[in-house]
């Protein structure tokens, strides 16, 4: 590996996924996957497929299908897990398997229940044993930075000597401050004597909003190995934000250096897809890929930008995959410019039939709001694009709602040329369709998540609504668009039980 390069090694898709109401499924992390790939990270932690039948078969799609990165499969330092991930990615180009034990005395004593010479056996046999199936692997002993140093050096010198090339000191509990983070780093490096046999990777979370200044100091420190996720997705408050982490050692290169080889110009869109897919909002003050990053509301500082982009941007716009964009579209434009559009904005590849669904789509928004912002295209090709087949489709709705009366709707599906209409009762206008559709539908869920937000601004702006759903224990996203609220709302309702039908035996259970 060279010295001066950090890998970025995304873990969007296993720790990603941990976060909760977050659910993915086969599509959803290929989808997200190819992003990835076309970002450039180093390495893709695809999952942890001991965990069930369907992360197995995501992260053996992802193996076969994904060939630039390292593509990771997650075990517990158990045979049967280390089986389970090898059988998963031996069709990779360049497979890797992370073998992880906890250390610390508090996780040995009341959740492994082991010694510390049962624990330094088990890591020695099962990291030989995944080297014997796979050439590159990683360990990592979980809750380091809790560990007794002495302990952890035996431990990593020994997974070094039983064939770890890769050895990851995670902060698992976000603990840590950066000072601290960076000495210890410098320690293992001085204490473990085979240390220049491996690369120190280091998985942060940011429980107290560390996790990015704990990962750059251990960089500082010799870690040449950053474990991220993008949006700073993962388990309670998240990982390291791959996203921050590239572009401060990006536009720090007086402090770090290093570099990486990150194509920043698919941060943005890749940050987009992320938030579409798993339906976690980024929020608008996000540094790098929130809405705001490079917004400018006081006058003063528009002032200074329009005279001198410096005096209040480090970064430009472009460099994250911001594009200024000078043509206005609107119901006048044509198709080739709204091609070029989608073009512009990264849609290069979609098949005639996508482009014109998108373009037809486009024209309607366009009779409702007077200019169509890059915005609302992009969220009109998201939709297009990772639309499940149709099940259920929304002929119409109508709604009575008061501040003095009780809300009600009447919605019509249709399903395979069959409608049906039910009529509903509810506490306010969004829950009274969603009740009309579950009736319609014939099919029960727990609402798990809603939410609503504008894309662009204006009172004619595209609303955006997220719902997420249950059943059997899994949970479904979906979004639905329009200029109405209520109708949006509908419309990711009815998306997610298009998901959930696909997914689930409910065939069976639903009949017009």
């Amino acid at each position: 590996m060279k010295n001066n390069k950090i890998y970025i090694f995304d873990t969007t898709l296993r720790d990603g996924e941990q976060t909760p109401r977050v659910s993915l499924n086969m599509n959803d992390k290929l989808n997200i996957a190819r992003q990835l790939e076309k970002l450039n990270v180093d390495v893709i932690e695809a999952g942890f497929p001991a965990a069930s039948n369907g992360d197995f078969e995501a992260v053996e799609a992802v193996a076969r299908e994904i060939r630039s990165p390292y593509i990771v499969a997650l075990a517990r330092a158990l045979k049967g897990d280390i089986e389970s991930a090898w059988n998963a990615i031996k069709d990779a180009e360049k497979p890797r398997i992370h073998v992880f034990i906890a250390t610390s005395d508090l996780h040995m004593k009341y959740k492994l229940k082991m010694k510390p010479e049962e624990v330094l056996k088990r890591t020695v046999d099962m990291v030989k044993y995944a080297k014997s199936l796979c050439p590159s692997v990683e360990f990592s002993p979980e809750d380091a930075t809790r560990t007794r140093p002495e302990f952890l050096y035996q431990v990593l010198e020994a997974a070094i000597d039983a064939g770890a090339d890769i050895v990851n000191i995670p902060d698992t509990v976000g603990y840590s401050m950066p000072q601290q983070f960076g000495t210890f780093i410098g320690k293992i490096k001085d204490n473990v004597s085979n240390i220049d046999r491996a690369v120190i990777s280091v998985h942060c979370h940011d429980d107290l909003g560390m996790a990015v200044a704990n990962s750059l100091a251990a960089v500082e420190n010799g870690a040449r190995q950053v474990e991220c996720a993008m949006n700073g997705l993962g388990e309670r408050a998240g990982n390291a934000a791959l996203e921050e982490v590239v572009m401060a050692i990006k536009t720090r290169s007086d402090i770090f250096s290093c570099s990486t080889e990150i194509v920043t110009e698919e941060l943005t869109r890749t940050s987009k897809l992320v938030s579409h897919i798993t339906g976690m909002q980024v929020q608008n003050n996000k540094a790098v890929v929130g809405a705001n990053a490079f917004a400018h509301e006081s006058g003063i500082h528009q002032h200074g930008v329009l005279n001198c982009r410096e005096t209040y941007e480090i970064m430009t716009p472009e460099s994250v995959g911001l594009k200024k964009s000078f043509i206005v579209l609107g119901k006048h434009s044509g198709r080739h410019a709204f091609v070029k559009r989608l073009e512009e904005l990264g849609y290069k590849n979609l098949n005639q039939d996508k482009i014109n669904q998108i373009f037809e789509e486009f024209k309607d928004l366009a009779d409702k709001k007077k200019t169509v912002s890059d915005e609302d295209i992009e969220s009109l090709a998201k939709n297009e694009i990772f639309k499940v087949p149709e099940v259920f489709k929304l002929k119409y709705y109508q709604v009575s709602t008061g501040n003095t009366t009780v809300s009600t709707s009447t919605v019509r599906l249709e399903r395979e040329g069959k409608s049906v209409s039910e009529a509903s009762c509810g506490d306010g206008p969004v829950d009274a369709t969603f009740k009309a559709i579950e009736k319609a539908s014939g099919i029960e869920v727990k609402l798990n998540d809603y939410f609503i937000k504008s894309v662009g601004y204006g009172k004619d702006a595209l609303g955006e609504a997220t719902v997420k759903v249950e059943r059997d224990n899994k949970i479904f996203s979906a979004k639905g668009l329009s200029t109405d609220i209520v109708e949006a709302s509908a419309r990711a309702f009815i998306n997610a039980m298009n998901k959930m039908y696909h997914e689930i035996s409910l065939k069976k259970a639903v009949s017009y």
